[in-house]
């Protein structure tokens, strides 16, 4: 099997993600036998940001580090597990609100599109939305 990255790669609806993990040097990280879920917006997700900002951000490593790293979580959260919490806490620092009703979930504001993508060290779980930090949002 496959290891986060490669299989957010290989899946080839998370080129955005990719690029900005490969400009944070987080390959390491995320290629490393540590169990993580990474709440991975879809390149339309990152298409929904204003003209321009992606461009900042990739000039701006530390605020994109902080966004990046608020969509990774540790430990290896299942759809059953989002099922039965009502957050969880990022590698960024933060906490993420899960909100589960009706058979959707919801991460913040984003809803989760396609959950459980299993790879060798952790899980994916595709979401229609960049995630933001209240650290960066706030600026």
């Amino acid at each position: 099997m496959a290891d986060l990255l490669e299989t957010a790669a290989n899946a080839g609806n998370f080129k955005t993600l990719v690029k900005a993990v490969d400009a944070l040097e987080l390959k390491e990280t995320l290629g490393s036998p540590g169990i993580f879920t990474i709440f991975a917006p879809t390149d339309e997700a990152f298409a929904k940001l204003p003209e321009g900002t992606l461009d900042s951000l990739l000039q701006d490593l530390p605020k994109l580090k902080k966004i990046v790293t608020y969509h990774i979580a540790f430990g290896d959260v299942r759809s059953d597990d989002l099922a039965q919490i009502d957050e969880v806490e990022t590698v960024e620092g933060s906490v993420l609100a899960i909100e589960s009703a009706n058979g959707t979930v919801k991460v913040n504001n984003a809803s989760i599109l396609k959950t459980d993508i299993v790879t060798d060290n952790g899980t994916i779980h595709t979401i229609d939305a960049v995630l933001m930090p209240a650290i960066v949002a706030g600026h």
